[in-house]
């Protein structure tokens, strides 16, 4: 009881001594006197010297927002008192640079909207320096950090990462759409100690969150993203601040920030608006399904992994970590496999599964971003008496060019379709931003179904494949767009073998040819034999006709690698010439989206 109220007593002291003053700045930026609102820590002594926070409010609040919300001078007594935090200044100014900066009338007009981005000079050239003279502060940018909440939020993240010679904290909760976007916030090399970003997972805006950490992650740049229950509140900025606040001038690990986050997030592959599977730090993913009269419920991830029930019904659990990229599951209800209804479903084993995407670092090649955008047009076309459905891509401009485009025909893998280079693959996002960095010629992309009548391994099913795409598909093809005689063709496992046997059999249809994990039949003679014996006749042909013959690997851990590596030791006793890539990953999607990225860049040149 006496500890207790020494501790009581001395909070009581400590607290007293904080203080809260209001002051007022010549800002040059402005043209007119602005106002701040100090807090100096317990115990401030104009001897000792303080790092300095500067703490900026969303768009309908002044410099008194965090007062009213969150009082964050008890927040900071509470921290300092229990050393969790620093002794620090803490600074919230009005971050409306106008002179008529208070929250009133339509706070969403161009002039006030605008004012946020003003603030930047008065921030940098005004309200600092005149700090920095009055008070008590360490100088240099690693005793200073800049942090807000939403419209402030926005304003930290492009301010602080702006002006990496001003600040090395910055924090951003729930920041809002004036955030720019990440390719345009770091100047150089980045260099912080914290890059902080936190949001409601219910919250409207976390699309903006999720972006900046999206790029930090694919950049490998440290920082911290904390997702935590909650919307666009004064709970999740209050927290945010109690968070940001332990963090801020002090020893970081920043090899412990790389892509950190401290509570799982909803994974891309989610349906609009839900929680469910979050993916974790370490890349587990957290499953939470409602079923109340279930008796046992899992998740087929290739390996079974059971769901616990909670008193409400839901039934939830963790996975073992998971490579990067896109993996199929199901959702396994008393022994009944279904989709998840909170994922999308995807057509990837032999019938609609589910599919959650996992991050995976050095793929801003298929992220979409603001440049422009082909079309997807889906076509059915007439083989074998049945009607059939085909997806093209058409590149951008296409409908109000008079030229005619090269064409390519990509083949998907075994147990997938005609649509699983367009969602799983993200083939018109990967060319979108090939086209507009001007790194491919624009091209018509044709996404045929290849599962052809007898399915894949029946007798003559390459045979059947091969009459459906050059009597059918290419005829329907050039007879429906704007196409030359310009061509390739190109798949993935499946595809790769039908491929190499439509492609090498009809050299004077196509240029250029890519195999993507895929090798032909390294223990079947029937098939085997008289492909090479076709190699060896045309090998001059070949080599004369196909300007690009791709070929690539997932690694060693490729399934098709073995198979691809016999294939390529007769090509070259043949003296067939052909491209070798490897891209480590496996037989996994990851690995063709990169394929198909690299052979795009190389045709039709």
């Amino acid at each position: 009881m006496k500890k207790l109220l020494v501790l009581l007593l001395l909070g009581f002291t400590l607290q007293a001594q904080s203080k809260l003053d209001s002051i007022t700045y010549v800002s040059k930026t402005v043209g007119t006197n602005r106002k701040a609102l100090v807090y100096t820590p317990p115990g401030y002594n104009k001897k000792q010297t303080y790092p300095v926070l500067y703490l900026l409010h969303g768009i309908g609040g002044d410099e008194k927002e965090w007062l009213r919300g969150a009082k964050p001078q008890e927040v900071l007594d509470q921290l300092i008192l229990e050393k969790k935090a620093e002794p620090m200044i803490v600074v919230m100014p009005n971050g409306r640079a106008m002179k008529d900066d208070r929250a009133i009338g339509n706070v969403f007009d161009k002039e006030k909207v605008e004012a946020f981005s003003t603030f930047e000079g008065d921030l940098l050239n005004d309200l600092i320096p005149h700090i920095e003279k009055q008070y008590s502060v360490k100088k240099g940018k690693e005793y200073r950090a800049i942090a807000g909440l939403s419209m402030g939020g926005g304003q930290s993240l492009n301010f602080g990462l702006g002006h990496p010679e001003y600040f090395s904290w910055v924090g951003a909760f729930s920041a809002a759409p004036n955030t720019k976007m990440p390719e345009e916030l770091f100047k150089g090399e980045p260099d912080f100690k914290l890059i902080w970003i936190s949001c409601g997972d219910a919250d409207g805006l976390l699309n903006i969150s999720q972006r900046t950490h999206d790029y930090l992650f694919e950049k490998g740049i440290p920082h911290v993203y904390y997702v935590e229950p909650g919307g666009h509140d004064f709970k999740v900025w209050k927290n945010g601040l109690i968070q940001f606040g332990q963090r801020i001038f002090k020893e970081v690990d920043q090899k412990s920030l790389v892509g950190l986050t401290e509570l799982g997030i909803p994974a891309s592959t989610n349906v609009a608006g839900q929680k469910f599977p979050q993916i974790l730090p370490d890349q587990r993913v957290r499953f939470q399904i409602k079923a109340p009269d279930a008796k046992k419920v899992q998740i087929d991830l290739g390996k079974m992994y059971d769901l616990v029930k909670d008193a409400d019904g839901n039934w939830s659990g963790n996975t073992e970590p998971l490579s990067g990229g896109l993996h199929y599951y199901s959702l396994v209800i008393d022994g009944v496999k279904v989709v998840d209804p909170h994922s999308k479903a995807f057509y990837g084993m032999g019938r609609y599964a589910s599919g959650i995407e996992i991050p995976k670092r050095d793929q801003a090649f298929y992220k979409e971003r603001n440049v422009p955008n082909g079309d997807i047009r889906i076509k059915k076309y007439l083989t074998g008496g049945v009607y059939k459905e085909m997806y093209v891509y058409t590149p951008p401009g296409y409908d109000a060019s008079p030229d005619k485009f090269p064409v390519m025909y990509l083949l998907h893998g075994g147990g997938e379709n005609h649509t699983s280079w367009f969602h799983q693959g993200k083939t018109n996002i990967i060319m979108d931003n090939l086209l507009a960095d001007g790194k491919a010629v624009p091209m018509v992309i044709v996404m045929m179904d290849g599962n052809v009548r007898g399915g894949y391994f029946s007798e003559g099913y390459l045979e059947r494949f091969e009459s459906e795409l050059v009597k059918d598909v290419i005829p329907f093809v050039e007879k429906n767009f704007k196409v030359s005689e310009q061509r390739a063709l190109a798949g993935l496992s499946m595809g790769g073998i039908q491929t190499l046997f439509a492609g090498i059999r009809n050299p004077q249809l196509f240029s250029s040819l890519g195999v993507f994990s895929s090798g032909w039949f390294a223990n079947n003679p029937s098939l085997s034999d008289p492909h090479y014996a076709i190699v060896k006749e045309k090998a001059a042909e070949l080599n004369d006709r196909f300007k690009v013959f791709y070929i690539s690997m997932g690694g060693e851990e490729d399934i098709a690698h073995e198979n691809c590596r016999i294939m390529l030791e007769r090509y070259k006793e043949l003296g067939l010439k052909y491209s070798y890539s490897e891209y480590p990953g496996g037989h996994t999607w990851p690995v063709w989206r990169h394929d198909l990225y690299q052979f795009a860049q190389q045709i039709f040149k």
